[in-house]
This record gives C-alpha cells, structure tokens and sequence, in this order.
C-alpha cells in the first residue's frame, strides 16, 4: 500500500512543503502507515496568510448570492463523496463506518446553514431616526480568520469554522490534527471543486510553532479552536493578546442524569452508547452517570449493557467502537484506569487487554464501568477521553443538580425522564451551556449556535448559528442625511442632537 503525503493548499494549489519535519499517519486499528503529514516551516504559513491576505480583497466584495450558490454546490459534493470522506476518517481515526458518515452528516449539517447566508447577514435599518435621517447597520467581514481543529471530528470541526467564515466574506487558513488529516483535506478540495475562489481557504499543518504563529501573526483577525483545555486556553490568551477576536471550544466532563421514572431501555441504551461511542474520544460524551433515587437499580443492566458492547475496527459495521487513535492514547486511558481502581473506585468492567481478532497491534480498549465514584477521583477529576464511564448514584435531583454543577466543566449534560416537570427544573437550574432532554449527546443543530460554558468554553461567541455570523462579521453602523440640492443650511449645530 503506497503511503500518501499530505500537502499543503496555498493560493487554490496542494503544495507539497519543504519541511524537514514530518510525521506518520497511523491506521489505530493495525498500526499501518497510511500518510506523511508535515510539519510546515512558519514561512510556509506565512505564504498561506499572505494568499489569504490578498484573496480577501476580492473575495469580501462577491456577491452574497454567488457565495450561496457555491455553498449549495459544496453541500452537493459532501453528500456525493460521503463514503469516501467517512473512510478516510475511520482508517485514520478509527471510528466505526456508520460513526463516521454521522459525523459528515452533521458536518454537512453546517454547509446547509451556510447556504443561507443571502438571509443570515442582513444588517437593520430605521428609517427617519431623526429628522431626515436613516440609521442603518452592516455586518462585514473581519478579514483573515484561522481555524485548529482536534482529531476527534476531522470533518465535523473544520465544518464549524471556514463554511460560515468564508460564506460571510472572510478568507480561512485552517490547521487540522496531525492525527488524521486526509478527511479534512479532502473536504477542503471539495470545497475548492466547488469554486471557492484560490486563497480564500487554505491549509496548513504542524504542531504548536505553527498554532502559536497564527495565533499572532498581525494579518489573522480572528482564531477559532476546537480541542483540550490546556492548549485552547494557551492560544485563546495568545491571540486575545495579539488583538484578535477569539473563541475556544475545550475540555469537558459531561454528565447524563437518569430520573427512575425514564424509559428503562432507551436510557440505558442512549447513555451507553454516548459514553462508549467513538471509543469515548468526544468532547461531548456522556462520560458520568449519576443515578437518581430507585434508578440505582439499574446499574446491572447497565453492567450487562457495557459488558455486550462489541469492539473491533472501523470497518466492521456491527461494531459499537472501534480503536483509540494512538497507542499514547490507549496508555493514557489504561493508566488512569489504572488510577481509579487506586483511588477506590469499584471497576466492574474492565477494558483493558481487549483483544481483536485479526488486529493484535490495534489501539483497542473495550468499554470500562467504574461504580462508587468521587468528586476527588481522578477518573472524575480528569476528560478520560476513552471508553470509561464512572457511576454516580445519589438521592434526589436536587443532589444530582448541585453534583453536575459543582465541576468546573460546562460543555454538555443530559438527562432522561419522562416528567416535564422534572425536565423543565433540569434546564432552568442546570449550569451547563448544552442540555438534553431524553437526547444523550446534545450538541444542537447547525442553525443553533453550540453553547459550551465555563471551563469548557473561552469567548462570548459560540461556533455555528447566529452566534458564528457575529463572531466573523464586524457591525458598521451609518447615520445618513440626504439633503435636497437647493436646500439651505439653517446655520452651525455645535450640539450632537441630529435635530
């Protein structure tokens, strides 16, 4: 099997780059090298800001109907070229096939939205705020925008950032994971297909030089990130500092809290598949079950439930989760398996040493169930980000309200339960920026802005629905007179009224 080298896309072209710095594209599933990716020089990411530099001349003035029609074309190529982008993602990730082409399907999702972009950036207007006097606003584009993704969405995260950045006038120079690039880079050829024009999206890869670089770089204006806490809050802080406007989307610890008056089955069912999916590697994943009164009586069945999950590649459609996407990765989840049973915590399934025939070298742990968890655990305390689910179980919603408030994280929470009443106090009093009701990963519809709070998100402004236009528009605001030609001034006004 000949192993792809990813290039860059500068100026509408795939350039490959001279760095001397590359690394290895893994399959997690049989350790097999599939691509080189490369660590681009800073001068290479400079040539990309500079094409989007000087494509944003051009590109902020296109009509905002041609810029719709190419969104409408490149939704068109995303659900043609679906199965090829899902096995992309699953050969370089390892999500399961069917995980993958949901992915693209809510990546797809956001182009949707992008086409109406003819609606989305219409600026207000009062006509005769004063005498004669209209007061109407624009929405413009900011200029450059950046984007650095995770690995755990190759095509769900770019998704969020350059559709609605480019559709509103902007021009994109996108960063994706190391890990798994070639889905996004696909994408971004789909999107050139399309007629995006040259320079308006570009692509470049590397570590944390390239990420700090454009992070400051004085021609980017604003910065999107989408990943660990640790690194979203260094760069959010690095590009707040350079002027930029800046969101960041990070670390989470979600929880799903199951009233006993739930479906049984479903929120059995709903919660193992959320915390278990995608081997646990999403930021919203369900990776806390807190119990309430008599649903304690489940944990059996949801020992039952974790114990029948079936592991094995990606590309076994009748998997439940596939590999973790490194070996690193599996070491880090064993270890704090590891931990949790130091701690105190009752493991009562145990992932570790899962075996896959026909894939003795894949990055494989199987669903891992801790009971009798603490707040000061380490499985509680830390984003496992793997296939362990700790159990909670306490007396009352109130008890389980105050526990999910009381961590610092505020990405996503759910909980199941068939009393409005119950539900309706959930959201009111819950502190989390995503809930669910009876939906076990609540991550909103593209045309809904995603609301992350607290630890989990930096920025006021959220990726996708009205949120996303605000953060890549900037408002101009025009108080216009008119005056008729032979009209006479009334002589000199040193007030600010507009009389």
């Amino acid at each position: 099997m000949s192993v792809r080298e990813i290039p860059m896309i500068i100026d509408g072209q795939a350039v490959p780059s001279q760095s001397s710095e590359w690394r290895d594209v893994i399959n997690p599933a049989t350790q097999q090298v599939v691509a080189r990716v490369p660590f681009c020089t800073l001068e290479e990411v400079d040539r990309a800001v500079a094409s989007a530099h000087q494509a944003f001349a051009t590109w902020r003035k296109v009509p905002l109907a041609k810029r719709m029609r190419i969104m409408l074309k490149l939704q068109a190529l995303i659900r043609e070229h679906t199965p090829e982008l899902a096995a992309l993602i699953t050969e370089e990730h390892g999500k399961t096939l069917p995980d993958a082409e949901g992915e693209v399907g809510r990546g797809l999702e956001v182009v949707e939205h992008a086409c109406s972009i003819t609606s989305l950036q219409l600026g207000e207007l009062a006509e005769n705020a004063a005498n004669e006097v209209d007061v109407y606003t624009l929405n413009q584009p900011l200029g450059v925008g950046a984007g650095i993704t995770a690995f755990n969405f190759p095509i769900m995260l770019p998704c969020f950032m350059f559709p609605l950045a480019i559709a509103t006038g902007n021009t994109f120079v996108l960063k994706p994971s190391e890990q798994d690039p070639s889905s996004t880079l696909r994408l971004v050829e789909l999107a050139l297909e399309a007629g995006v024009p040259a320079g308006v999206l570009n692509v470049v890869h590397g570590g944390p030089d390239v990420a700090n670089h454009l992070c400051e770089h004085p021609d980017i204006k604003a910065m999107s990130f989408i990943g660990s806490t640790h690194v979203g809050t260094q760069l959010y802080r690095r590009a707040s500092e350079s002027g930029k406007r800046a969101q960041a989307m990070m670390g989470a610890k979600n929880h799903c809290v199951v009233m006993p008056d739930a479906n049984r089955s479903q929120a059995i069912n709903n919660l193992l598949g959320s915390a278990f999916g995608a081997a646990g590697q999403r930021c919203m994943a369900n990776s806390v079950v807190v119990l309430v009164g008599q649903a304690r009586e489940w944990l059996e069945d949801i020992v039952e439930g974790a114990r029948n999950m079936k592991v094995g590649p990606g590309t076994d459609r009748e998997a439940d989760l596939g590999p973790l996407v490194s070996p690193a990765a599996k070491d880090r989840v064993e270890g704090l398996i590891a931990k949790g049973e130091q701690e105190g915590a009752r493991l009562l399934v145990d992932g570790r040493g899962c075996q896959v025939e026909g894939y003795p070298d894949g990055n494989f742990v199987g669903p891992t169930l801790f009971a009798g968890v603490t707040a000061d655990m380490s499985i509680y305390r830390e984003e496992v980000f793997g296939p362990v689910l700790c159990v909670v179980e306490v007396d009352t919603l109130d008890e389980a309200i105050a526990f999910v408030n009381a961590n610092p994280n505020g990405n996503g929470t759910s909980i199941f339960t068939n009393s409005g009443w119950v539900a309706r106090r959930f959201e009111s009093d819950i502190d989390v920026g995503q809930v669910g009701i009876n939906v076990p990963i609540p991550v909103p519809v593209a045309y809904f802005s995603f609301t992350g709070s607290r630890a989990s998100k930096l920025g006021d402004l959220g990726p996708n629905g009205k949120q996303a236009i605000s953060f890549w528009t900037q408002t101009k605001t025009v108080t216009a007179r008119w005056f008729e030609p032979e009209n006479v001034s009334s002589g000199i006004n040193s007030t600010i009224s507009l009389g």
